[in-house]
């Protein structure tokens, strides 16, 4: 488990290089995804299950919105992608600054010393935040069909905007 962990950090490091180094809204967008399902991952691994599938639903819809957004306003026909120089450049220089900042950590860092919650207690029937989940559908259930709601108006707002008068997209004229 410790090592599918590591995994799941790497990879958060890795989209949030990705999501640094790229000038293009569409690889952005998707870099935002997989980035918050890494870290959902990770919060997985540390006991928090269904926290973490709230936060991954959540930025799903965010995303939506940023991607709706992004792509409408994007005029770029043929956008950069990883491939190219200037951002595999961008990117190998923010994955020098990310070695040269690990550098500088790396002997107060013991991976012995990272127990994750499925590896402490072997037959556990209750998992860390279960009773959250009962509270949260019982008294905030009125504040999840609100917080949907304005997820769902932020959208058709997005849209809205992006259309503007009968042109397509928004742009500066």
């Amino acid at each position: 488990m410790t090592y599918v962990m590591c995994i799941f950090m790497l990879g958060l490091v890795f989209g949030l290089i990705v999501i640094a180094s790229n000038p293009s809204p569409y690889f952005g967008a998707l870099g935002l995804v997989v980035v918050s399902g890494m870290g959902c991952g990770v919060l997985v691994g540390h006991g928090a299950p269904f926290l973490s599938l709230v936060l991954f639903l959540i930025y799903l819809g965010g995303m939506l919105v940023v991607f709706a957004y992004s792509a409408a306003l994007a005029a770029e026909p043929y956008p950069e992608m990883l491939g190219s120089r200037s951002v595999a450049f961008n990117a190998g220089g923010y994955l020098f600054g990310v070695l040269i900042a690990g550098s500088f950590f790396w002997g107060g860092w013991f991976i012995n010393t990272w127990p994750v919650v499925d590896e402490l207690v072997e037959f556990s029937l209750l998992r860390a935040d279960v009773g959250g989940v009962a509270v949260m559908y019982h008294m905030g259930g009125p504040m999840l069909v609100l917080t949907a709601w304005g997820l769902l108006l932020a959208l058709f707002v997005v849209l809205e905007v992006c259309r503007g008068a009968s042109r397509g997209t928004l742009r500066a004229v």
